[in-house]
């Protein structure tokens, strides 16, 4: 399923595929046998993993849970963009945005966690990430997403992005 939806997508598009604790050879053969742009690891592993990920596909989203011990490692990994989540990811919670501090400054982070179409201008106007995800905060109802809520939390994005940064 997913190659078929990959061979239909426009080529700006970036196709993704999320892994949750999966050995890096794993990882390196479902991206490269979809033709995967890039890979989320969404689960416990080492730098040493996110290192030879990185050395065989285009980009590495490392997500980290804001707060816990592992976002003081960051650092470490070979991620192009760091995926911020809230404690309970897909829980529709958002975290403390104070967390965040000047990880921006180091790295690309991809917002989430809690994000709602009323919530992401201020998040995006506090924080200034480099991109936001949202899931639950659009949905109509559990796995089925609201299209007038996904134009409304893209529109609030782009617009507090537009915005200059307060001093």
């Amino acid at each position: 399923m997913a190659r078929g939806i990959v061979t239909v997508l426009p080529g700006h598009v970036m196709t993704v595929g999320i892994f949750r604790d999966h050995p890096a050879d794993k990882v390196l053969e479902l991206t490269g046998s979809l033709g995967l742009d890039a890979a989320q690891l969404h689960g416990d592993e080492p730098p040493g993993v996110t290192a030879l990920v990185a050395a065989g596909v285009g980009t590495v989203i490392k997500a980290v849970v804001a707060g816990s011990p592992s976002l003081g490692s960051i650092d470490e990994h070979a991620a192009d963009i760091v995926l911020l989540d809230a404690p309970t990811p897909g829980g529709g919670i958002p975290f403390g945005w104070d967390i965040v501090g000047d990880l921006v400054t180091r790295h690309k982070v991809l917002l989430s966690g809690g994000l709602r179409p009323t919530s992401v201008a201020e998040a995006v106007r506090r924080v200034r990430p480099w991109g936001v995800d949202v899931a639950s905060g659009v949905e109509a109802r559990p796995a089925r997403k609201d299209p007038d809520e996904i134009a409304r939390f893209v529109a609030e994005a782009r617009a507090a992005a537009m915005q200059p940064t307060s001093a």
